[in-house]
Order: C-alpha cells, then structure tokens, then sequence
C-alpha cells in the first residue's frame, strides 16, 4: 500500500496473523508510533529509546523494532491540510497491527475525530485494557498499595457509550415517551414530562467476546481469576445478561464447571490450579477493591463499569500519570498512555513518561518479548526505589532527586539487566 506522508522501513517486517487468530511477530517487525501532542514530543522519543535499548540488550542484536511514524492530531493536521486524523492513519494501523501512541489532543465540541474514538468505531476495537500495579514508593492513599495487581478488561463497544439517548422536551423524547408509556405499558416513571432518554444496550455477540478475550488471557498469563464484574441485581437484561452470557460461554468453550460454593466456576488447566470464574456486583467491586485488592486479578466488565473502576484503582496507586492502557481486537493492538497533553509543561523536559513506558512493556508482553518487558519494568521499579523521580512524584516523597524526562529515562537505561 502507499502512503502519502507515512515512510515505511525498508528492512522491516510486517505482523501477520493465520487463519487460526496467532500473532505471527518477525524479530524485526514494524511497529508504527503517534508521536502525540503536547508532552508527546517529550515523551514519545525517550519510550523508544528505553525499548530499543531493552531489547538490543536482552536479545544481543538478534531483535529490532523497526519504527513507522503515522500521524494524528496537530502533527497530521500540519501535514494533511487540517486534516487532524487522516485515512491513511487508519490504514496504516490495519495493516502493520501493532501501534503506539502519545498523548492526544481531544476535541471539544467537535471539529475533528479524536483517535480512540475512530478507532473504537471504526476497527471494532472492543477491548480496553488497563494493567492496574501499585508501585509502594508512589504516593498512594492505601496503605499497601503494591497489594493492587488488577488487570481490567472493559467491553469499549457497547452500553451508554454508544450514544441512544434523547434530549428533555425534543420532540423525539416525546415520541420516546409515548411509544413506553403508551404501546409499551411502562407505569414506573416518576416524571414523564422534561425527561431526557437513554437507551443501554448489551448485548449476547458483544459480551461473548470480551468474555472470551478475558478467559484466553487469564489462561496465557496464568492468572488466578478471572471476575465478572455487573449490576446485575438492578439490570436483569442487560448487566445480568453480561454475566449470564459471559459464564454460559465459559461452560460451552473451556469446560468450565460449578465451583463448591455453587455460584463460581473453574475452568480446569493441567499441571495448573483451576482458573476460577468469579462474580461481583459492581458496587461491592468498588468496595472489595479497595478494601481487599489482592483477591482479583483478571476483571471483565461493561463499558461504564470499567470506566469507574479503572479510574478508581488508578487513583489508589498514582494516578492517571503512570498507568497504562491499549485498545484491543483481534487484529489490531494500540498502546498509549492514560494522561492528556499537559501542554503547559510541553517542550521543557519535565513530564513524567511512566505511563508510555509502561504501555511499551503492555506492547513488549504482547509480542511475547516478555524477558524486555521485565528488564524495563525492573530497571523502572528501581529507578523509583532509588528516589529518582520525575517533578510530579517527587512532590509526595521525602528526598527524591528529581529528574528531567530524559534523565529519568537515561536512569532506566542505565540499569537495564542491572536490576
């Protein structure tokens, strides 16, 4: 395929996947990156110099990431004529599977697409993920926050996000109402004048699938559990249809079988425990994984639950400025941070680039490239353990030495395979 202003690397290799969904990744494949705005010029370029080191170090030259800038945002727009994300973005995403991103200026208003969103719509990426860890030496509101170990799996198709709804007093919520009260027989609205009109939306395919995606994980990562997370009590045909659907798919799929306490399920592994298939109401979880963190592992849930308590866990262990995240299907896999652009720092060297390398070691256990992915995260946890810390962290610890971006990036380099 040809690009317009996208230059793909000649002695590269692409990432294919056969007819039966495996991920084929060539040691020199090619990855394509969004540089981002804001702090994304200082962010984007101190990531891949951490991977490109990691990797040339554990894997002695035998394996190379081969970068392919692809553009969004204010960089696309100087280059497409205002276009802020342009096709070829897309097409280039589809075609090399694998892509990194930075911080993304977001619409307000309108005027243009943001990335995730077009994305989500338009390749069908179902799957947000987000590997919630506690770092001790970060500030924290738990005692124990290291105790957090959550990886959350939300379905990003489906539920109040995808937009049904009618604005109090039009003419359509009007027509929305009559059609309840008056041909569905719906007698428990309290107020059915000046009411706005949502519709929510689950449905059996849609649950099936992230249900699916989240067992498949537990199981290549080991995991213990894997937790239904619902609100299902209140919402029989929707939330309570995710569980039913999620746990009917785990019994026709992977043999799952009734656990003991006769509410769970197991699903059997050989020379392993059995993967336990756990259920939550959605405000217990918030409560439980606050209280009790270290009793889930996998968490499978809907878009606006997964968004509660994605936030949530984030904000017990550090904030949005060091987690990270990836908008998944099974054809495409896009890594970025969870923070905005913080353009009042952008171009000084100063902001924190946790959050992208930690979604470059998501990237790294993607690709099965897990001995660089460890390296990087170990040299990270001991980069922090020694003080060294970015402006924004060091502001809650007692005796740090704060760092530049780079600097802080240079610290971790320079302990790769030292830690």
């Amino acid at each position: 395929m040809q690009y317009q202003h996208i230059s793909v690397p000649q002695n590269g290799k692409q990432i294919t996947i056969d007819a039966s969904g495996h991920w084929h990744i060539p040691e020199q494949p090619i990855i394509a990156f969004i540089e981002g705005d804001g702090v994304g010029q200082d962010i984007s370029p101190v990531v891949r110099k951490i991977v490109d080191c990691a990797v040339d170090h554990v894997y002695q030259k035998q394996r190379k990431i081969h970068w392919m800038e692809v553009f969004n945002g204010e960089k696309a727009a100087q280059l497409y004529d205002g276009d802020w994300f342009p096709q070829e973005t897309i097409n280039a995403v589809r075609q090399f599977k694998i892509a990194i991103k930075g911080p993304l200026t977001t619409p307000l208003g309108g005027g243009f697409r943001s990335l995730n969103v077009a994305l989500r719509h338009e390749m069908d990426l179902f799957v947000n993920m987000r590997p919630i860890k506690g770092f001790g030496v970060l500030p924290s509101p738990l005692k124990q926050p290291e105790n957090t170990a959550i990886t959350v799996i939300r379905d990003s198709s489906e539920d109040v996000y995808s937009g049904i709804e009618w604005q109090a007093s039009s003419a359509d919520a009007e027509k929305m109402l009559d059609f309840l009260c008056q041909e569905m027989g719906v007698t428990r609205l309290r107020f059915d004048t000046d009411c706005g009109i949502g519709i929510k939306n689950i449905s059996k395919d849609g649950s099936e699938r992230v249900m699916r995606y989240a067992i498949k994980y537990a199981l290549r990562h080991h995991s213990e559990s894997v937790t239904v997370v619902h609100k299902g009590n209140v919402l029989k045909f929707t939330e309570g249809a995710f569980k039913r659907w999620g746990f009917a798919l785990a019994v026709a799929e992977f043999n799952a079988k009734p656990h003991n306490n006769g509410r769970w399920l197991l699903v059997p592994r050989d020379g392993m425990a059995d993967l336990v298939i756990k259920e939550v109401i959605a405000d217990n979880m918030l409560q439980q994984a606050l209280l009790k963190p270290e009793q889930f592992d996998v968490v499978v849930t809907t878009n606006q639950n997964g968004d509660y308590l994605a936030d949530m866990l984030t904000a017990q262990v550090g904030g949005v400025g060091i987690m990270p995240a990836a908008n998944l299907n099974n054809e495409v896999a896009f890594f970025e941070p969870t923070h905005g652009t913080f353009n009042r720092i952008a171009g000084q060297d100063k902001a924190n680039p946790m959050s992208s390398i930690l979604s470059a070691v998501m990237m790294l256990r993607f690709m099965s490239w897990d001995t660089a992915a460890e390296q990087i995260e170990q040299a990270l946890m001991a980069t922090l353990d020694s003080g060294e810390m970015t402006f924004d962290l060091a502001s809650s610890n007692e005796n740090p030495i704060t760092l530049s971006c780079s600097d802080f990036a240079n610290r971790i380099i320079e302990r790769l395979g030292n830690s």
